[in-house]
């Protein structure tokens, strides 16, 4: 049976030879001298936006009730139409013109057509041009004043749901785009038209409703559906730009690491003025030139180059014999 105290120093040791292993392996492996990539300021576009989520809405929905309750005869428009104002969208006999012709129809077809002649329908009219986006009846249906007939809508809108913490960066006229969940896809251009001075608590938030007004509505927009929507609150063309990771915190300044010659070995550093960011450039005010070469780090990974025999478990190159 092994002692106790063999045992022990069996681990011991066991422990040693791994300890002495992993120091191998890491002063075998160790990172090199860091890397750069240089690069040059660029030209272009920025912007800085709010970016939240909303929905399509009528910008003006009309609800359309009978003035008479009654029988629906005719209906002569569908879903989807556009439709002028004035124009006839369902004919309605009322209640007691539907009772007497109930009632004519059984004295046979020549007093039915009497009147049928002599009393005769009523008419549903658009009250405005729009299109159908609801129609809730059939021919042969009853309905009442109070039941609607038909939605009109003039024209689709976004309304989009601004957090009251960025409501403040909100302008009337300010460009946006608007996309869709259904078809992301599309992209269409808008300008927003009001903001709303209520808010609405939503998920324990305050949020605003902004109108967003499309430049066009595609054939794809419906109403309810779920939109995300990009209000550009600044944008600059012709900008000079670095991508974010050029750009670093140091003692409170914006500063950036800048190659001056070729003897430099990881640049200097250089405070820079910042303006506009987006999610991967940053705009530079000052201390920087077209022609400037930054450096950033080297991000990208490099497998250890290892001096054969540096590792004394890894394995050895075999020698010849003489």
């Amino acid at each position: 049976m092994v002692s106790r105290s063999k045992l022990v120093w069996g681990i011991i040791v066991a422990v040693s030879v791994i300890g002495v292993a992993g120091f191998f392996i890491f002063m075998g492996t160790r990172p090199s001298e860091k890397r750069f990539n240089e690069i040059t300021p660029t030209r272009g576009t920025i912007s800085s936006a709010v970016s939240t989520t909303g929905a399509v809405y009528p910008q003006n929905r009309v609800k359309i009730q009978s003035s008479v309750g009654g029988r629906i005869e005719d209906i002569l428009v569908d879903e989807g139409q556009i439709v002028k104002k004035g124009m006839v969208l369902a004919m309605l006999s009322s209640t007691e013109r539907a009772a007497l012709l109930d009632a004519a129809k059984l004295q046979g077809k020549s007093e039915q057509a009497y009147w049928e002649n002599a009393y005769k329908k009523t008419a549903v009219i658009a009250p405005m041009n729009g299109q159908v986006i609801v129609r809730s009846i059939d021919p042969g249906q009853t309905v009442t004043t109070s039941d609607s007939l038909f939605v009109l809508s003039d024209r689709l809108i976004v309304k989009a749901y601004v957090d009251e913490t960025d409501i403040g960066r909100v302008k009337i006229g300010q460009k946006a785009m608007i996309g869709l969940d259904a078809y992301p896809d599309i992209r269409v251009t808008g300008a927003v038209a009001h903001i709303y001075y209520e808010s609405h608590l939503q998920n324990n938030v305050n949020i605003y409703y902004v109108d967003v007004i499309p430049k066009r509505i595609p054939d794809v927009f419906r109403s309810g559906m779920s939109a995300n929507i990009r209000i550009i609150v600044q944008e600059k063309t012709g900008a000079l730009l670095l991508p974010l990771g050029a750009v670093q915190q140091k003692d409170g300044n914006s500063v950036v690491r800048q190659k001056r010659s070729d003897s430099e070995k990881g640049g200097r550093y250089k405070i820079v003025q910042t303006g506009l960011q987006d999610g991967s450039n940053i705009e530079i005010l000052d201390g920087l030139s077209d022609k400037s070469v930054v450096l950033i780090p080297d991000t990208s990974f490099v497998l250890p180059k290892n001096k054969v025999g540096s590792n004394p478990f890894s394995p050895q190159q075999r020698r010849s014999k003489p």
